[in-house]
């Protein structure tokens, strides 16, 4: 029950340092993006990686091979949709949300963040996260595509960091 056979023991320390090897060379050879700050796509990537390592490692009914050729096509589909996203608006309106306006001008949209399901009391720790202390000296707080906040201060230029986001302030 504690202990198992030395051969179980063995293939779980030679297969899970090959096939950690394995997928370290993938996610290198894949590029900077398969790492990037996850939307939900990336996140089901991720969850799907891990599982697929953890089968490999500790289940001997599944060979590196085997175990190696579904990583690599996970990476591989995350590099094509990666790929595609960046070519056509309309597959990244598939596969991504878009970032949505919640606070302009010092006043909290209620029904986007609703729809968003942001509390209060998250809005008002963003902004304090973004060096404010009150809503009046904030400009816009923008809930992005990987969960996070961008709060951005009052100003008078126009803002065109805000060309892609939802709201009714957005241009």
């Amino acid at each position: 029950m504690f202990f198992q056979s030395g051969p179980d023991i063995a293939h779980t320390l030679v297969v899970g340092a090959l096939a950690y090897l394995a997928l370290v060379a993938m996610l290198r050879l894949s590029g900077k993006r398969t790492l990037a700050k996850m939307n939900a796509f990336d996140f089901v990537v991720t969850v799907a990686l891990g599982s697929t390592l953890a089968t490999v490692l500790l289940s001997t009914d599944v060979s590196l091979l085997r175990g190696s050729i579904a990583i690599g096509l996970l990476v591989l589909l995350q590099f094509v949709v990666a790929s595609l996203s960046t070519r056509s608006e309309a597959f990244q309106a598939v596969v991504k949300s878009r970032p949505r306006l919640l606070l302009e001008a010092g006043v909290m949209d209620r029904a986007a963040m609703r729809e968003e399901r942001v509390a209060t009391e998250e809005m008002l720790a963003a902004v304090r996260g973004g060096g404010y202390a009150r809503l009046e000296d904030v400009g816009y707080v923008v809930l992005e595509t990987d969960g996070s906040f961008s709060v951005l201060p009052e100003g008078n230029a126009p803002p065109t960091a805000l060309a892609n986001v939802t709201g009714k302030g957005a241009q």
